[in-house]
């Protein structure tokens, strides 16, 4: 940043179109007033959690998302989420017209069918980077991947057909920016990704992937502890995708709301949501699947229905569903899954079988960055201040004082 002033302040380069609306606000003066060329301040990176109203909008806003995030602007990263924006975008959702056609362009550079296939590869890299290390690994290589490749493919020159897959491989890869952005516990950016994702899909007209971003939504909405709208929002992808939806699909969005009624304590609907889950995964055929939800398998249903008996209380239903949860392959997956087993034993009385999973736990969690994880380890270290200071718990805390996950953990326990 000092090198950007300092290139401003010689006349070697001017304030681009993210930094020099930042200027006009701090100077409270107009681009003419600085003698710069860009437009007024209205320009400055979109704040608002709004669902675009059309194609050309959501191109324009994903973009200044995309610019302004990789530019570290700090509103941006640090705004809230906004309750509104979550029951406006899936009701704009479910009522749309028939989806908006990315209407074929006559200038920008020109984008086919093989431009669209390198962002799915590109896209499907990065997140298998995320399964493995963490959201915050490589969360700002992905922005400069799509501000500096994908951001100029939208406003290029392509053919209905071009534009639709265009349309939902970069809303694939902004639900991914979305997750990544979730799991760095930035909230309110996470949400807009999510929502300019589902606009993506919409002209897209990718409606099982449209399910599945408003099933991130609930996802998000859960941790965060709205567990009313996320279960709307559960409930919505499923109304949403009826016709088109797959076992998996349907048994990924029971599982979401079964997760947020979990949490409201009420036991009944939590139990009929995740039978009616288990009901729908025994009918899934792999070939019949979206490429992207495959990953969502026995063991995925095993690690959700063990979240929910933990969060009903039923420690030991929790600890038999934890112990099938394990893929294998799924790192960040894997840890989350391991610590709710440990949270489980904890909450079971096993003080000792607790301490011994939340050990494999942060052994596994060692390569991940992820603000999510450092969560669910904060909240077990509060859980075992609670089972008392036995020599059990003494002698875990001196085994694991060093690792990184749980030094990360100390702000958000008041260590």
């Amino acid at each position: 940043m000092k090198r950007r002033i300092a290139s401003w302040e010689n006349g070697h380069s001017t304030p681009d179109d993210f930094y020099g609306p930042l200027l006009s606000e701090a100077f409270a003066a107009s681009a003419a007033e600085l003698g710069l060329s860009f437009g007024e301040p209205k320009d400055a990176p979109v704040l608002d959690a709004a669902y675009p109203a059309s194609p050309d909008d959501a191109i324009q806003t994903v973009s200044q998302l995309w610019r302004a995030d990789l530019n570290q602007y700090d509103p941006l990263l640090t705004a809230d989420p906004s309750e509104p924006a979550w029951s406006e975008a899936s009701l704009r959702w479910l009522v749309a017209p028939e989806p908006g056609v990315p209407r074929p362009r006559s200038e920008g550079i020109r984008v086919g069918l093989g431009d669209v296939a390198a962002v799915k590869t590109t896209a499907d890299m990065f997140a298998r980077l995320d399964d493995q290390f963490g959201g915050e690994h490589a969360r700002h290589s992905v922005l400069q991947y799509l501000n500096n490749d994908v951001a100029p493919l939208l406003r290029g020159r392509f053919t209905e057909q071009v534009g639709r897959a265009l349309f939902s491989t970069v809303a694939e890869a902004t639900l991914l920016a979305g997750w990544m952005s979730y799991d760095a516990c930035h909230h309110g950016l996470a949400q807009r990704y999510f929502l300019q994702a589902l606009r993506l899909a919409q002209d897209a007209n990718d409606r099982r992937l449209a399910g599945s971003i408003l099933s991130a939504m609930s996802h998000q909405a859960t941790f965060l502890g709205r567990y009313t709208q996320a279960a709307t929002l559960a409930r919505a992808a499923l109304m949403g995708i009826s016709p088109v939806a797959t076992p998996t699909l349907r048994a990924q969005f029971h599982a979401m709301e079964a997760r947020a009624l979990a949490r409201t304590g009420d036991v009944a609907a939590c139990q009929a949501a995740l039978s009616a889950a288990m009901k729908a995964l025994e009918g899934r055929n792999r070939d019949d699947e979206p490429e992207w939800i495959t990953y969502f398998d026995g063991a995925e249903l095993a690690a959700e229905a063990a979240h929910c008996f933990r969060d009903v209380n039923s420690a030991r239903q929790a600890v038999a569903y934890a112990e099938n949860a394990m893929s294998g392959t799924h790192v960040r997956s894997d840890f989350f899954a391991t610590m709710v087993l440990a949270d489980a034993h904890l909450r079971a009385g096993d003080v000792e079988e607790a301490c011994r999973v939340a050990l494999d736990a942060l052994d596994l969690g060692e390569q991940l960055k992820s603000a999510r994880c450092v969560s669910y380890l904060a909240e077990f270290r509060q859980s075992l201040v609670a089972a008392g200071d036995s020599t059990d718990v003494k002698a875990f805390i001196e085994q694991v004082r060093e690792h990184r996950l749980w030094v990360a953990s100390d702000d958000l326990v008041g260590a």
